[in-house]
């Protein structure tokens, strides 16, 4: 049983891993603030979510399994709202879109 526990955690921690990286690379080569905050916004809550549960299936007590919760719940409530008030700011200070054909506003 343990064998197929720390099997599940790895794939998870992974898995959470890749999003995570994913989420950097957009950070990096997508054009404009928009696509941007899309692309680290949503990998950030899949991976670290992914993360978080691979390390939930390694917890060693009740306490440490009851406080990855928490963080987790707290992650998924904060992590869109956080995207969301910040591309409504940017939105409102008049940050344009990116369209295509345009350069990149590096």
């Amino acid at each position: 049983m343990s064998l197929l526990l720390d099997i599940i955690s790895a794939v998870l921690l992974f898995t959470g891993s890749l999003f995570v990286i994913s989420g950097g690379l957009g950070l990096l080569r997508f054009p404009d603030f928009f696509t941007r905050s899309h692309a680290v916004g949503v990998t950030d809550s899949a991976g670290a979510g992914l993360i978080i549960l691979g390390l939930l299936v390694q917890a060693p007590d009740w306490d440490t399994a009851v406080r990855l919760v928490l963080i987790l719940l707290f992650m998924v409530m904060t992590g869109p709202t956080a995207t969301h008030v910040l591309a409504e700011a940017a939105r409102r200070d008049g940050v344009v879109m990116w369209r295509a054909g345009q350069k990149r506003d590096r």
